[in-house]
């Protein structure tokens, strides 16, 4: 149902009217507020906010309004933010219009004057420790209130009431209490109020939602749950005889004919108990049945179909999930999709890949939706720590465009399931590597200098905005996925500090770096040497891996490069394809010199990202003639890049 609440709330972002600012409000208030805010809480990861930086294109989190005078949109999600909420603080960002601070240890009592902002639209605190009553001055151009996951207790405001352009409400998992108010409101598209400490009985109003929207109330009753107590039609005043003719009548007739009620009920309970053998039989050889029939259907190849459907692709990411109450996808914000997990599991599936993380699946839905679902495997991460990673993954693929963005995710003990959007045309692998099969043209000179510019900024932007810690894990070219401009797409990044210690397949040994192949802990530096390894297969055509036979594969890629250039034969590296371009092989050489130093083996003699990003927009620019801007994270390094 969250694809309704985005959906709902991109049109009250598309028709709501912007209120007028408060007298003497400007982008510099905006901006002392938000400083304020930030000194006032703890936060583990760190933010760039200072008074020297400009808050509409540098700050993390924070959107302007298109003419750059007020902040609009504020997103903090899973950065770590602890302690209470500091009042008359966020309130005075009177132009504001969507507050995320999700996934957070925020404690303590909701500030009245933080969701009775007039502006605000949108309010995302789910996933905090806040605690107390939900404040009673709520803003009526609301449009989404996610107060789930938290310990607030009371009831539900009346004041709801007056928020009519309300599309979606949720306040499960608190500890509020207390009858359910009426809520009439024409726009509410989205409701769950399960796992509380409601009693009574449920609204008329409310009674067009699932039963999963009241579950977990011991105390609430009517339709969709349970009927209230008293609520079923009385006796009818017709009745034959009084209650206590009624129970006279039961002796007697227990007194006149009991030897045969008790026969009765034994005759009974031997047919009933016959029925439950014979049913259990059949469960049996039903179960023995379909496991033959799982089992040659495992054996054969190709994709087997039952109604028009993959079942074999289905039935492997989709064990283990079995019961209806954990069977909900987390979307994230800005997700427009419109299905649930039963949805995905009914899609026909195509394998596309298996790697080291897990297997990857192309699923089309049956209103055509096109979907790809990760099935991750050794996972030793538990519930809690999986999640806030899920978040942090969010939070870097919303904020930058070379990034594939993580849609959705699945978590429970049996099964790890992600979801993203499908990108074609396919990978830069299936492009260096399988475009003479297909018979497409090989990519040109400026097409690999810009997939490999967008890839490195991409990496850059995760190694900076994820924290020293982050990194890919699992840089190659099938992790690079090109869309239909041949644009670079980073995918499959973050997954590595969820598994267990990988056994490297030995057809991949050729992207790790060698003291990941050692058992050590893969880094920020292991990613570069990674991404080395891909300029080199971009250069040379040549995929770095075990397979005998193939030209175009050599295991230990650096190790040959190294080989061919101290022998002065340093054309010979390159992808023929590449040396039918005239006026371009300078900048190969350049590009080569950078990827050399990026598979350095001491690891602190390889360059960082940034550095790297860098050399690249300089050989860009020098090929092009044109100054190639550089982002405001790039910050250049001296730094010397050489062959050794």
């Amino acid at each position: 149902m969250q694809h309704l609440v985005l959906i709902a709330f991109l049109s009250a972002s598309l028709f709501f009217p912007h209120p007028p600012c408060a007298n003497g409000a400007d982008l510099n208030s905006d901006k002392q507020a938000l400083l304020a805010f930030a000194a006032s809480l703890p936060h583990a990861r760190k933010i760039n906010w200072t008074l020297t930086t400009q808050v509409c294109r540098s700050w993390v989190g924070v959107t302007c309004t298109p003419d750059g005078k007020r902040v609009r949109m504020l997103r903090l999600p899973a950065i770590g933010l602890f302690g209470p909420m500091p009042s008359n603080i966020l309130g005075k960002l009177d132009a504001l219009e969507v507050l995320s601070l999700r996934s957070n240890r925020l404690t303590v009592g909701l500030p009245p004057d933080v969701p009775s902002i007039p502006s605000l639209h949108s309010l995302y605190l789910q996933h905090n420790n806040l605690s107390g009553i939900i404040p009673t001055s709520l803003s009526s151009n609301l449009a989404f209130l996610d107060l789930s996951y938290n310990s607030f207790v009371g009831e539900i405001p009346l004041q709801v009431q007056n928020i009519t352009q309300l599309t979606g409400l949720s306040l499960q998992n608190n500890s509020l209490s207390g009858p359910i108010p009426d809520l009439h409101l024409p726009n509410l598209k989205y409701l769950n109020l399960s796992n509380n400490n409601f009693s009574g009985a449920i609204p008329l109003s409310l009674q067009k939602f699932p039963a999963n929207s009241f579950l977990g109330n011991a105390f609430l009753c009517g339709f969709p749950l349970e009927p209230c107590p008293g609520s079923a039609p009385s006796p009818s005043p017709n009745t034959p005889f009084p209650q206590d003719s009624k129970k006279d009548f039961w002796r007697r007739l227990w007194r006149k004919h009991h030897t045969a009620i008790i026969i009765a009920i034994i005759a009974g309970g031997g047919v009933l108990l016959l029925i439950l053998i014979i049913i259990l039989l059949i469960c049996i050889f039903k179960r023995k049945k379909d496991g033959e029939l799982g089992t040659a259907a495992s054996s054969s190849k190709g994709k087997g179909v039952v109604g028009g459907r993959g079942e074999k692709s289905k039935q492997e990411y989709s064990s283990g999930v079995q019961e209806a109450e954990r069977n909900k996808l987390v979307f994230f914000e800005g997700c427009s999709y419109n299905f649930d997990l039963e949805d995905l599991l009914r899609a026909s599936a195509e394998v596309l890949g298996k790697g080291s993380h897990g297997t990857t699946y192309k699923a089309v839905l049956e209103d055509g939706t096109t979907v790809v679902v990760k099935r991750l495997k050794e996972v030793v991460a538990g519930k809690k720590e999986f999640e806030q990673q899920m978040e942090i993954i969010d939070r870097l693929g919303q904020h930058h465009q070379g990034v594939v963005p993580l849609r959705a995710f699945y978590y429970s003990k049996d099964e790890k399931l992600l979801v993203y959007d499908y990108v074609p045309p396919g990978s830069l692998s299936a492009a260096l590597h399988g475009n003479k099969s297909a018979g497409r043209a090989p990519l040109d000179w400026e097409t690999r200098v810009r997939i490999s510019l967008g890839a490195a900024r991409a990496i850059a932007h995760l190694h900076t905005e994820g924290g020293v810690k982050f990194i890919h894990g699992n840089i190659k070219s099938n992790n690079i996925l090109l869309s239909q401009e041949l644009s670079a797409c980073v995918s499959d990044f973050g997954l590595a500090q969820l598994m267990a210690t990988p056994h490297v397949h030995p057809r991949l040994i050729g992207y790790r770096a060698p003291e990941v192949l050692e058992g050590k802990k893969p880094t920020q530096k292991s990613d570069v040497y990674s991404f080395g390894v891909l300029l080199l297969e971009m250069l040379t055509g040549k995929a770095p891996l075990r397979s005998p036979g193939r030209d175009d594969s050599i295991e230990h890629l650096p190790r040959w490069v190294q080989s061919v250039v101290r022998e002065e034969w340093t054309s010979e590296v390159f992808d023929v394809d590449l040396l039918r371009h005239s006026n371009t092989e300078d900048e190969m050489v350049q590009l080569l010199q950078v990827a050399m130093a990026c598979v350095a083996i001491p690891p602190d003699q390889r360059p960082r990202m940034e550095d790297v990003v860098r050399r690249i927009e300089e050989i860009r620019s020098s090929g092009s003639g044109t100054t190639t801007r550089t982002s405001p994270e790039d910050k250049p390094r001296e730094e010397h890049i050489q062959i050794t």
